[in-house]
């Protein structure tokens, strides 16, 4: 029988699928890596269930335990399903910012969801990482797994992610495009993409413009769940251990505009329903792949699903809003 003894065992293992219309005439093919398809919806599935299982293996999450984080949401969900599956509690704090709908799925999953500000500096006791780490500290049997700083987290995209895409291009690709959050996928992807190709793979982070990684000056953009913000009274500007800087070798920077529009377009046009994110990379990707030649292969991580975003990245109200939108009944217009 073609079956699965848990749904933890179908966690990774997501298609490549090219990119035929939001390319354009660019000469390099693109490959969209659907981690949206996992089990929970979302690249995160992969380090909530490696950081779940070293934390069991160390003795630090035993039976009955709480699982305790601070997200904007696709982690939490991930941690939520492998909690759910395996017995445990979950308590999230979560930023004011994030999508209604990653709230309410967190919630579908039996999870405590603790809403925070979006708009304190790090230091604040009502930061979404200061509330976690009381939580956790404060609940018995509460263990905090701490995505930001865990080693777990780029393990898992080294052990699963770069084999993963190494064995679906047949070791042709030649340029890896992959946003930073916590920086543990474009770690772990590319540091095993550039062992095993010795040094030939390209890795470019797609970065909101605002964003401090790709030299940003930190202010707050409307894409969720990729770069760092930096609020103007944090006095120390950690930066996650999960992300290794020297692993990527170029940024592409991109503007709220184009990553919406692109989400957007990745839609309508390629049936691809994706998060505001997935838009800030197929647009980083769109601009690499214009540079080289069809002797290249350029893959693109896709992080979640744009069900995530109906009531923002898809809603024309939100996007008019903003200014986003072009006009009445065009989307807004992404330069890719």
């Amino acid at each position: 029988m073609d079956v699965h003894a848990s749904l933890t065992d179908v966690v990774g293992n997501t298609p490549l699928v090219r990119l035929n219309r939001v390319t354009g005439s660019v000469p390099a093919p693109v490959y969209a890596k659907l981690e949206y398809v996992n089990p929970g919806g979302s690249v995160k599935d992969r380090i909530a269930l490696s950081m779940v299982e070293a934390a069991e293996e160390a003795g630090l999450l035993l039976p009955g335990g709480t699982i305790v984080e601070g997200t904007s949401g696709n982690t939490g969900v991930g941690l939520a399903m492998v909690a759910a599956q395996r017995g445990y509690g979950c308590v999230f704090a979560i930023p004011e910012k994030s999508s209604a709908e990653k709230i309410a799925v967190l919630r579908a999953y039996g999870a405590e969801v603790l809403v925070c500000p979006s708009d304190v500096p790090r230091e604040h006791p009502d930061h979404v990482h200061s509330v976690a780490a009381r939580v956790a500290d404060e609940t018995p049997g509460g263990w905090l797994a701490n995505q930001y700083d865990n080693p777990a987290n780029p393990r898992a995209h080294y052990r699963t992610t770069g084999p993963e895409i190494w064995r679906q291009t047949d070791g042709r690709i030649t340029h890896l495009v992959s946003g930073i959050g916590t920086g543990g996928t474009i770690t772990g992807t590319g540091e095993y993409l550039k062992e095993v190709s010795d040094g030939r793979v390209t890795v470019v982070g797609a970065d909101p413009e605002a964003s401090v990684y790709s030299g940003g000056d930190g202010s707050p953009y409307y894409v969720e769940s990729i770069g760092h913000f930096r609020h103007p009274e944090t006095v120390d500007d950690t930066w996650p251990m999960s992300y290794h800087p020297e692993v990527v070798d170029r940024f592409e920077r991109i503007s709220d505009r184009d990553s919406l529009g692109t989400a957007r377009r990745l839609a309508r046009e390629e049936g691809l329903l994706v998060g505001g994110s997935g838009g800030t990379a197929v647009a980083a990707a769109v601009r690499v792949a214009a540079g080289l030649t069809p002797d290249d292969l350029v893959v693109v991580l896709l992080p979640d699903s744009g069900r995530n975003y109906l009531s923002k990245v898809f809603d024309d109200g939100w996007l008019r809003e903003l200014g986003f939108l072009d006009s009445e009944d065009s989307p807004p217009n992404a330069r890719v």
